[in-house]
């Protein structure tokens, strides 16, 4: 454990993870929440692998992908909650359609850039030793954007994942909730990019906010318990990944994905 600190203390991209993980805990424990509870995690990978064509544009551009992938998963949000709402189509195939035109799109833009870089690559399963001052600064804006929104909308966002006519009744205006809640989604993919990558992005978003769920009923109890869940996986992931020499998303993952498998069998000895 001293190494470890001694690691953190002397390196300043070591200390930028850090901090990008926990911004990244704090977006996604409390966006994961309103996913698992609205059961939307498939639109949540939808707008992750839409984003991979904002990641090639903005590389093409040589501008900061980050704003790129920014751009892509807002759109990819609007246009899958106006397909669903005023088409009232099923949003699987737009989803589709999305997801593979935006990776095809991504890789053309990756191809095309001179001299291209494969840390692009890198967005796919995520490098979180990569992250710069600019990134983080992105992310806490971001963070930022989501805590007020829920802070605002946090009454009008529970009873659209629990009950949308109910909702309606109350006088909600449940199509601008719903969109919002995409948006929001897409914001916390764009932070999770560089923590995991757009391949295991899903799992982050939904595995610590399901943790929660198994223990707690209450929304604001299951957001504390995320964003706290996902800091320990990361932190424990992080260490790993640096103590063995593997990828850091994947570690991640995998602590995230151990913490779910005992959880659920602790709840079902506890109700059995």
């Amino acid at each position: 454990m001293e190494w470890f600190l001694e690691i953190i203390s002397d390196y300043t991209f070591v200390q930028n993870a850090i901090i990008a993980g926990i911004l990244s805990s704090i977006a996604c424990g409390v966006t994961g929440t309103f996913v698992v509870v609205k059961k939307i995690s498939y639109i949540g990978g939808g707008i992750a692998h839409a984003v991979m064509g904002g990641l090639g544009i903005a590389y093409f551009l040589g501008i900061n992908p980050l704003l790129g992938a920014l751009v892509f998963a807002v759109f990819a949000a609007f246009v899958i909650g106006l397909v669903k709402l005023k088409l009232k189509e099923s949003e699987d195939t737009i989803i589709s359609a999305l997801w593979a035109i935006g990776m095809a799109t991504g890789v053309i833009f990756a191809y095309l850039t001179p001299g291209y870089n494969v840390d692009l690559l890198s967005f796919l399963f995520g490098n979180i030793l990569m992250v710069s001052s600019e990134s983080l600064w992105i992310l806490l804006i971001l963070d930022v954007v989501i805590l007020l929104v829920v802070f605002i909308f946090y009454r009008q966002l529970v009873y659209v994942c629990f009950d949308e006519e109910y909702a309606a009744l109350r006088g909600i205006k449940v199509d601008y909730v719903y969109i919002m809640l995409l948006v929001m989604v897409a914001l916390t993919i764009v932070i999770l990019v560089q923590t995991v990558g757009l391949i295991l992005v899903i799992a982050l978003l939904t595995l610590p906010s399901a943790i929660a769920k198994l223990f707690s009923k209450n929304i604001a109890k299951m957001m504390l318990i995320s964003v706290l869940l996902i800091t320990s996986f990361f932190l424990i992931g992080f260490y790993f990944s640096l103590q063995a020499n593997l990828p850091s998303g994947a570690s991640i993952i995998l602590i995230a994905g151990a913490g779910y498998l005992v959880a659920f069998a602790i709840n079902r000895i506890k109700y059995s």
